[in-house]
C-alpha cells in the first residue's frame, strides 16, 4: 500500500514542482527517489538502472530526430524560408486565421507520418510569425500545435500511421482503418470542439490586452520583417518541406521510420542550405545554434522519461495495472479506463496501450466484442490522460516553444486531455448503440 501512495504522491509533486518553475530534471530525480523509497526498491539500482535506461532509450531513438528536426527548423528560420511561407499563409488567409492554419498544418503533417517532434520544429517558425502578425500569446501556439499533432490524428482518424493507431492493429489483427464512423466522427469532434476553445481563449486573450511576447531563443527579429519583397520566393521556400514530407512517404515502409526521417530531415536541410545560401548571414552559426537549441528539450524528455521508467519498475505499478484491468464495468468502458489509467500512469498514450493490449487485448475479443471496435476505442481512450503535465510529449512542447507548465498547460490540458476523455465517452456510446 505505502509503494502504490508513494508512485501517487510522485506523479502529484513532478506535476506541482513543474507548475512552480523547478526543471524538469532535479524534479523528476527527487520524485524518482520518492517512488524507489516508498516501494522499498535499492537507491542505486533503481537510478542507475531503471532511471538511466529511460534515459538511454529516449536519446538513443530520437537524438538524430532533436538534432535534425531543431536544425531543419532554424535554417529554415535564418534563410528567410519560414517566413516567405508565413507571410503567403498571412496573405491568403489573413492573421486572424492563425490559430486555424497551425492546426490544419501540424494536423496534415502528423496524418502524413511525421512525428511530432519534427512537427513542432518545423511548424514552430511558422507559427511565430503568424501568432506574432495577430498579436496573440505564444502559450496559444501549444495548444495549436498540441491540437492538430496529439489529438485526433493520433488516436482517432481512420488510416492515421500514428503508432497509437498500429498497436492494436499489430494484436488484434485488425488494420489502421478500424471502426471508420467511429474515427470519423469522433475527430470531427475533437477538431471542432478543440477549435472552438482555442479561438475562445484568443478573443478572451485580446479583451484581457494579452499580447506577443517572444523568448530569446525564438530569434523574432530574424523571422518577422517589415520588407517582404526581401524573402525569398514563397514557392521555392516550400520546396525543402515538401521533399521531406515526399521522402517520408516513400521510405516509411522500406526501412526503420527513425532512420527514414533522418535521411528526410537531412535532405531538407541541405536542399535549404542550397537554395538560400546567400541569404544566411552567418550558415555555420546557424549550423551550431540549430543543433545546440535541441539538446535541453532532448535531456527534459529523456528525464520524465526516466522517471516513468522508474514506476513501471517498482512492485505497486502492477498493481496499478491489475486494478485497471480489473474494472468490473461493460467490457468496452473497462477497456477505456484501463488504457487511460495506465497511459497517464506512464506519461505515454504508446506505453498504456502496449500494456493493456499485450496483457488482455486477445481477451477482450474472446468475450464477444468487435476487434475493429475495441482496436478504435482503445485507440481514441490512449489519448487522455497520457496528457497529463508529467508527459514527455508535453515537456517537449513548453520546452522547444519557451513557455512554462503554468503559462501554458491550462490551454494545452484541455483541448489534449479533457476534450478527448470526453470524446472517449461519446465513442463508447456509439459503439454500444451501432455494434
Amino acid at each position: 500500500m505505502l509503494g502504490v501512495i508513494g508512485v501517487l504522491v510522485a506523479i502529484a509533486l513532478v506535476i506541482f514542482l513543474a507548475y512552480r518553475g523547478w526543471g524538469i530534471i532535479p524534479a523528476s530525480l527527487m520524485c524518482s527517489l520518492i517512488v524507489i523509497l516508498t516501494n522499498g526498491c535499492d537507491i542505486w539500482t533503481s537510478i542507475s538502472v531503471s532511471y538511466a535506461e529511460g534515459l538511454k532509450y529516449f536519446i538513443s531513438a530520437y537524438f538524430m530526430i532533436f538534432i535534425l528536426g531543431a536544425l531543419f527548423g532554424k535554417v529554415m528560420g535564418d534563410s528567410g524560408a519560414a517566413s516567405a511561407i508565413s507571410y503567403k499563409l498571412l496573405d491568403l488567409i489573413g492573421a486572424s486565421k492563425a490559430v486555424l492554419v497551425i492546426v490544419l498544418a501540424t494536423a496534415v503533417l502528423t496524418y502524413g507520418g511525421v512525428n511530432l517532434f519534427i512537427v513542432v520544429f518545423t511548424v514552430y517558425p511558422i507559427a511565430l510569425i503568424l501568432f506574432k502578425a495577430a498579436d496573440l500569446p505564444k502559450r496559444l501556439i501549444v495548444a495549436s500545435i498540441g491540437l492538430g499533432a496529439a489529438t485526433f490524428t493520433m488516436t482517432a482518424l481512420p488510416g492515421s500511421p500514428a503508432i497509437q493507431n498500429l498497436i492494436p492493429a499489430q494484436v488484434l489483427q485488425t488494420t489502421p482503418t478500424a471502426a471508420p464512423l467511429i474515427g470519423i466522427v469522433t475527430s470531427i469532434l475533437m477538431l471542432a470542439i478543440g477549435y472552438w476553445y482555442i479561438v475562445g481563449q484568443t478573443k478572451k486573450a485580446q479583451e484581457n490586452g494579452e499580447k506577443f511576447i517572444a523568448a530569446p531563443r525564438d530569434n523574432i527579429e530574424n523571422l518577422v520583417l517589415v520588407d517582404t519583397s526581401q524573402l525569398p520566393d514563397w514557392k521555392l521556400s516550400f520546396v525543402p518541406l515538401i521533399v521531406v514530407l515526399v521522402i517520408i512517404f516513400v521510405l516509411k515502409n522500406m526501412i526503420d521510420p527513425i532512420f527514414t526521417v533522418s535521411i528526410a530531415l537531412t535532405v531538407g536541410i541541405l536542399l535549404t542550405y542550397i537554395f538560400f545560401w546567400k541569404r544566411f548571414a552567418n550558415p555555420l552559426k546557424s549550423l551550431n545554434e540549430g543543433a545546440t537549441n535541441s539538446i535541453m528539450a532532448l535531456i527534459n524528455t529523456a528525464a520524465i522519461v526516466g522517471f516513468g521508467f522508474v514506476v513501471q519498475s517498482v512492485p505497486a505499478f502492477q498493481s496499478f495495472v491489475e486494478f485497471a484491468l480489473g474494472l468490473q464495468f461493460h467490457p468496452l468502458v473497462s477497456a477505456a479506463v484501463s488504457v487511460n489509467l495506465i497511459a497517464g500512469i506512464t506519461g505515454s498514450a504508446s506505453g498504456g496501450l502496449t500494456i493493456f493490449m499485450k496483457t488482455l487485448g486477445p481477451e477482450y475479443v474472446k468475450m464477444g466484442l468487435n476487434p475493429e471496435v475495441l482496436h478504435r476505442i482503445c485507440s481514441i481512450a490512449s489519448g487522455g490522460l497520457d496528457s497529463l503535465p508529467h508527459s514527455g510529449a508535453v515537456i517537449t512542447l513548453f520546452a522547444v516553444m519557451g513557455v512554462s507548465h503554468k503559462e501554458g498547460y491550462k490551454d494545452l490540458g484541455m483541448v489534449t486531455l479533457v476534450i478527448p476523455i470526453l470524446v472517449t465517452i461519446v465513442s463508447i456510446i456509439m459503439a454500444v448503440t451501432l455494434y
